[in-house]
């Protein structure tokens, strides 16, 4: 039963980003919204990590899986990407790259933030 609610929870969430989705005239994923509404949901406290915790482990656990009809797919529409396979191998190994440096720094200044974060307080303490 805590499994169904988790995933009603998050379920919930994603809903609400689709209404987003059609009611904003933004070009951002339905997807995106959920989110962002998720994050903001977890960082005000609305939705504790307890109450999505187990099912958005498992989500991530079977993330692969959901990748096969996409695979699939590619497989069947080589015709129509034979013509463009450079361009799009190109497009995907810099986006990839940027990707990953973007995301590398973030976390590292996310880090470095938290650690000075924590000084500040042991300084603080100490006083």
């Amino acid at each position: 039963m805590k499994f169904l609610k988790q995933f009603s929870l998050i379920m919930l969430v994603s809903f609400l980003g689709e209404i987003l989705h059609e009611v904003l005239p933004l070009p951002i994923p339905a997807s995106v919204y959920g989110l962002i509404l998720m994050l903001l949901a977890l960082m005000t406290g609305i939705i504790r990590l307890e109450h999505v915790r187990e099912t958005a482990v498992f989500l991530i656990e079977i993330m692969p899986v959901m990748f096969v009809p996409a695979g699939v797919k590619l497989m069947t529409s080589w015709g129509d990407l034979k013509p463009i396979f450079v361009p799009v191998i190109v497009i995907t190994a810099v986006s990839t790259v940027v990707v990953m440096a973007v995301t590398g720094r973030t976390t590292q200044w996310m880090i470095r933030r938290e650690k000075s974060k924590s000084a500040g307080q042991k300084g603080e303490r100490q006083s």
